[in-house]
């Protein structure tokens, strides 16, 4: 036994100075609580030999676990290429953070960078905390400083780009995203990203780029033939936009957009029967009232007058401001003195603004990567384009119905000039008999 204690306190004194000498050469307090845990392990021991007892198993677990296992393990570690101090502050800056004590988590990664400026853990997680706490300049600094510690940090590269997107700095946020998409193809949220932010810029070509190489990573991702859908619905390719929104609604039924767009398409295609289908499959959510109206208006295409009424119905109950719209509806012209809404469009328009802030408010809590603010862009340029569409189509009508009647009128006029030619040489002719009568 007392071999075994000899053994033990010159391998623990052994341990004690190494870290002390650690202490010396980093200049670095953390190890100083690994100190005070080996002096209490050799303490320990002390007492045993003093007093000339043997401990329980208890102690001397505590004991060893103190004075040989832990300093060896933090020497592998750090052999490892592991920082000890590095842990600690990492591991205790996020228990307070976790607890809601920012300042003092700050404090103490502001203490290990600044003695450690390579400490990429570091960095991240400090410019975690700037986020958090909205100074976004510093935040970007952090995640810059991380990544030029660690080249393939990706998630620092994407924080960067969306940092700089919500200052404002969308071509250089964009940059960013071109270069994390072409080291790292798949990753997704940088493709989605990327996307959005061409989209806002309209270049819609660059963005359907993108998500067609996002789609080699994630064949079977809705959202991104979705997005797909809405560019090529904004770069007038209603073909491809087609294809696009009958794939995103093969995987996934529920979504009422694509439904929804389909339904406009075939209106322009003048497919009323599939477009009557379409838009059935979309009255859900908040397409419900505009796909109540559509489907009105097909059935008063279509001289269904009962059902165009019920549907008109109860798509300006649901939102009264198609009345308006409605109104100037050449389709709803035979029908307008059947709709049977009543509608305070004063206080609609009020209770529409608090529905389109709580609405704001959840699409921004929702981690959808749909195209938002471009999905409603993509349905009212479809709307617009049927408009046109039918606005053509009427002045057209005028047009023919005008060179028809000019026709008939050409036609009168040339059938009354004959008659007057007739009438004259009628006349001429009965004057050279009455001429011949003379003479003879």
């Amino acid at each position: 036994m007392l071999l075994e204690k000899v053994i033990f306190n010159l391998l623990a004194f052994s341990l004690f100075i190494i870290i002390f000498f650690k202490i010396i050469r980093r200049n670095d307090t953390n190890y100083i609580f690994l100190l005070v845990l080996q002096a209490i392990g050799i303490t320990i021991s002390f007492i045993e030999i003093s007093i000339g007892i043997d401990a329980n198993l208890l102690f001397k677990t505590i004991r060893y676990m103190l004075s040989i296992l832990l300093p060896v393990a933090i020497i592998i570690m750090e052999f490892s290429g592991i920082n000890f101090s590095e842990f600690v502050s990492i591991i205790l800056a996020k228990i307070l953070f976790a607890l809601g004590d920012t300042k003092a988590a700050k404090a103490i990664l502001v203490k290990l960078v600044t003695k450690y400026p390579n400490s990429y853990l570091g960095h991240q997680n400090l410019g975690k905390i700037y986020e958090y706490e909205g100074g976004m300049r510093r935040a970007i600094d952090e995640y810059v400083a991380a990544v030029d510690i660690k080249k393939n940090d990706y998630d620092s590269y994407y924080k960067i780009a969306n940092l700089l997107k919500e200052l404002g700095k969308k071509d250089e946020a964009i940059e960013m995203l071109e270069n994390l998409v072409k080291n790292k193809p798949d990753y997704y949220e940088g493709s989605c990203l990327l996307g959005d932010l061409l989209c806002e810029q309209e270049r819609f070509k660059e963005a359907a780029n993108v998500y067609e190489a996002a789609l080699k990573y994630r064949p079977a991702d809705f959202e991104l033939y979705y997005n797909l859908g809405i560019v090529y619905t904004r770069l007038s390719d209603f073909q491809l936009a087609k294809e696009m929104y009958e794939r995103a609604a093969e995987i996934n039924h529920r979504l009422y957009g694509a439904h929804y767009n389909l339904g406009q398409i075939a209106l322009i295609q003048k497919d009323l029967d599939t477009a009557a289908q379409c838009f059935e499959k979309s009255l859900y959510g908040d397409l419900e009232a505009m796909s109540y109206y559509q489907l009105a208006k097909i059935y008063a295409l279509k001289g269904e007058k009962d059902k165009a009424i019920n549907f008109i119905n109860k798509a300006i109950e649901l939102e009264p401001k198609l009345l308006k719209i409605a109104a100037k509806e050449r389709a709803f012209k035979d029908i307008r003195e059947h709709i049977t809404v009543s509608v305070n469009m004063e206080e609609q328009e009020e209770k529409e603004q608090v529905e389109d802030e709580e609405k704001e408010e959840i699409q921004e809590d929702t981690k959808s990567h749909v195209l938002k603010r471009e999905e409603r862009a993509a349905q009212i340029f479809l709307e617009e384009t049927n408009n046109l569409i039918d606005e053509m189509n009427e002045n057209t009508k005028k047009e023919e119905q005008e060179k028809l009647e000019k026709r008939v009128s050409n036609i009168i006029d040339m059938e009354r000039l004959k008659k007057l030619e007739e009438i004259d040489n009628r006349e001429e002719l009965e004057k050279e008999n009455e001429k011949v009568d003379s003479e003879e």
